[in-house]
């Protein structure tokens, strides 16, 4: 009985310590964020001015920011998702060989470092007259992100007996019928799990954005944010906080309202049987 006590008290205090070391930085965000003077938190009380200064001046350009950082990242992850599911149907349905070969290769490939790539990237899209475009950042993100979303898929599609496609097919449907008829929506979790996965690392990201994007009509919300600067070069960390802690709320939207489809398109796809 002890034992089970003591166990349930350590369960609950790491618990505690591991929301507390995560939750930490994000409350300190929201009150530099509403502070009057963000050098000293509360010292002047606290007010939405910094809120009505981002949302208010046009010079800030930052909902041009979160707009653009909304769109390439719904159309990374759309597209990501719509490669990785046919790609995952191939390895796992399809008679083919070197299955494992294809999936090591495509992981390889992945752990490139972006500094190492970001130069050649621009030649590229400089021959090709994308910088400064969507399309500039979505297909390096789609390739960024497509190897752990076919990893993410592969393991789940995996896991759908074979049963279902023979049955599908006895009942006259084609390939591809299959695959949007029986394995996607039978693998949904796993699939909606990878588009928030794709979303959330296009919305994040910063060096692509940063070289590709010269200005406010394609540049994206991390890079908006981090060349916020004030009158006389200082850094306004009230205005940067408060554009950070609105940045933050569709990605907390969002996984709070998928949850549940998250965590069991992680796990489901991990566990045999």
């Amino acid at each position: 009985m002890k034992s089970e006590t003591t166990e349930r008290i350590l369960l609950w205090a790491g618990a505690l310590a591991m929301a507390v070391f995560c939750l930490t930085p994000f409350l300190y965000m929201f009150a530099v964020s509403l502070s009057a003077r963000p050098d000293q938190i509360g010292a002047g009380g606290f007010t939405p001015a910094n809120y009505a200064t981002v949302l208010g001046t046009p010079s800030l350009h930052f909902l041009d920011y979160l707009r653009n950082s909304l769109i390439v990242s719904a159309l990374s992850a759309i597209i990501t998702v719509l490669i990785a599911s046919l790609a995952a149907y191939a390895i796992t349905r399809l008679e083919m060989k070197g299955k494992a070969v294809v999936l090591f290769f495509v992981l390889a490939v992945s752990m490139f470092p972006q500094v190492s790539l970001i130069g050649y990237l621009f030649k590229l899209m400089s021959d090709l007259g994308l910088i400064n475009t969507y399309a500039a950042l979505v297909a390096p993100y789609v390739a960024w992100i497509l190897p752990l979303s076919l990893w993410i898929l592969v393991s789940y599609f995996d896991q759908i007996p074979r049963e279902l496609d023979r049955a599908a097919i006895v009942d006259g449907c084609s390939p591809a019928q299959v695959l949007y008829k029986v394995i996607l929506p039978v693998a949904l979790p796993g699939v909606l799990s990878t588009a928030l996965l794709s979303f959330i690392f296009a919305f994040n990201e910063f060096i692509f954005a940063l070289i590709l994007t010269t200005d406010y009509s394609a540049r994206t919300i991390p890079v908006g944010i981090a060349m916020f600067q004030g009158l006389h070069g200082e850094i306004p960390w009230g205005n940067i906080m408060a554009a950070s802690a609105i940045t933050t709320a569709p990605i907390m939207l969002l996984t709070a309202v998928f949850q549940r489809h998250i965590i069991q398109g992680l796990t489901r796809g991990a566990v045999k049987g």
